[in-house]
């Protein structure tokens, strides 16, 4: 049964990161301006909203789901940042925690001169965050195959 949840949140971070790499590279494209019209702050806006969810899927349910399945105690938040340092899936745990800092920036960001102000930001950690997943997808992987 835990392997079933560790193949399904698998796929769930499959999906998120496909959708991750589209708005990224479509903001890389646009690039970092002074003003940005319509369609341009909409992409961003996007980007913002799937590095949010993407940086919280993966720590608070795929890196728990690992310390389940690998029988790990379920500690707090701190715990499952080292465990999965320890799993050579966090390079830089500082760097983490200033990713999730990102995060609750844009959260917690209402008006859009402020919102335009984090784009930078943004597109720098979610290249991050991309690898991150991408190496966490990996060590999922060898889960895979094993009956």
């Amino acid at each position: 049964m835990m392997k079933e949840k560790l193949l399904l949140d698998k796929k769930l971070v499959e999906k998120q990161l496909f959708w991750i790499e589209i708005s990224y590279n479509e903001c890389t494209k646009i690039g970092i301006k002074t003003e940005y019209n319509v369609e341009e702050f909409g992409k961003f806006e996007t980007l913002c909203s799937r590095y949010s969810r993407g940086i919280d899927f993966l720590i608070r349910k795929i890196f728990r789901t690992l310390d389940e399945y690998e029988f790990e105690n379920q500690g707090t938040l701190i715990d499952v940042v080292n465990h999965a340092h320890k799993r050579g899936l966090v390079e830089d745990i500082d760097e983490l925690r200033v990713m999730k800092d990102v995060r609750n920036n844009i959260v917690h960001e209402y008006i859009e001169d402020e919102l335009t102000d984090i784009f930078e930001e943004v597109l720098e950690y979610t290249s991050k965050l991309i690898h991150m997943i991408q190496n966490t997808l990996a060590y999922m992987e060898r889960y895979s195959n094993q009956t």
